[in-house]
């Protein structure tokens, strides 16, 4: 199973918005037949490709165990059930680390299997298969996607000069892992502050990828001008609007955004996107992780709307002094009243170092 996980891992930045998963065929004796990790929405799951591998290697896998990081799926999507696959192959069993979460499958996949006479087992590694696929199963069993905001701060806790300059609190090296990290997510969320300051591309660059993740834009009044950079024609953007004529959005869709109004405040024509609204939205469109690179303010907003699962936070061993925080919370009447994180991963990355802290209670 670690091997299979391993596999799953490859698809890491490939399979979105399917879950990322391996699959290692092996016999009795424990030799490998065949291996395989799911690809590009449309392709073949893991499944598929490890028997496609024990196929050119001449491998026979009648009486075969296949060893797979998520249940087989059951159901018709881009392609067909990967279980059926299996039992037309004389697979003799089939251990799965998790049970998929997606509602057309939740254990049918495993039920249609021993139906078919195929041993199932659960097996090691679950709590890896889930983390690796955590935005997949936020999405399927919260109807939103796992939300992780990155931040870059000095020492002290500034992200920017007071004028809003930020370019470079962190090192190459955190710049690059960032850009891994954008790679992985489905879509990079921002706000339109963000866009007037620095007029960014938000896409990735610094790392390989097989793909580039959706942009979406909070923009509650429509000032995103049609020259941004964050257009381009290998990515989608969204634009999430509370106000604002149709001219200015049929000229943002002129240039390929898809605009969408979601007001949101009290009273609801407030101009204010409602956020919750904006990441069911991006769920329902198959995002299942969110990387939120943006200012203060909407940092601040999903914080304080409790949105956000997880912080990135890159800190460099530097001290600005007078700037910009992380983000705009407001006052607090009591230290109590704090957020309160659960502290992840401490790495060293070049010079600075990076953190990864989560929510309590937001684990899959």
């Amino acid at each position: 199973m670690p091997e299979a996980l391993a596999l799953a891992e490859r698809a890491l930045t490939l399979s979105n918005p399917n879950p990322r998963v391996g699959c290692v065929l092996a016999d009795a004796a424990g030799r490998v037949l065949g291996r395989g990790f799911t690809q590009q929405a449309g392709g073949p799951h893991a499944e598929i490709m490890a028997l496609r591998d024990a196929q050119a290697q001449g491998h026979a896998v009648a009486g075969a165990t296949a060893w797979v990081t998520l249940e087989p799926c059951s159901h018709h999507g881009r392609t067909g059930p990967c279980c059926d696959a299996l039992i037309a192959a004389g697979v003799a069993r089939v251990v799965a680390a998790c049970v998929d979460p997606n509602p057309r499958v939740v254990g049918q996949g495993l039920a249609r299997l021993a139906a078919a006479g195929v041993a199932v087992e659960m097996g090691s590694c679950a709590d890896e298969a889930r983390a690796l696929n955590i935005g997949f199963f936020s999405r399927m069993q919260r109807g939103t996607p796992w939300v992780r905001m990155k931040v870059a701060a000095s020492l002290d806790g500034r992200t920017a000069l007071p004028d809003g300059r930020s370019q470079w609190i962190t090192d190459a090296p955190a710049r690059a892992d960032g850009h891994a990290w954008r790679a992985r997510a489905c879509a990079v969320l921002t706000g339109i502050g963000t866009v007037l300051q620095d007029d960014p591309l938000l896409d990735v660059r610094l790392v390989p990828t097989s793909r580039q993740p959706h942009l979406a834009l909070i923009d509650s009044r429509l000032q995103l001008p049609p020259t941004a950079r964050l257009f381009g024609p290998a990515r989608r953007l969204l634009v999430y609007h509370a106000v604002g004529d149709e001219a200015k959005a049929d000229a943002l869709r002129a240039r390929g955004a898809t605009v969408v109004r979601l007001p949101g405040g009290t009273p609801p024509t407030a101009a204010k996107v409602d956020l919750a609204a904006a990441l069911r939205d991006l769920a329902a469109r198959e995002v299942n992780e969110v990387h939120v690179e943006a200012g203060t303010q909407l940092n601040g907003s999903l914080l304080r709307e409790g949105l956000v699962d997880e912080l990135l936070v890159y800190l460099a061993p530097r001290l600005i002094g007078e700037g910009l925080g992380m983000a705009r919370l407001g006052p607090l009447a009591a230290l109590s009243d704090a957020q309160v994180l659960q502290w992840g991963a401490i790495d060293r990355i070049g010079p600075d170092l990076r953190i990864l802290a989560r929510i309590p209670g937001r684990d899959f």
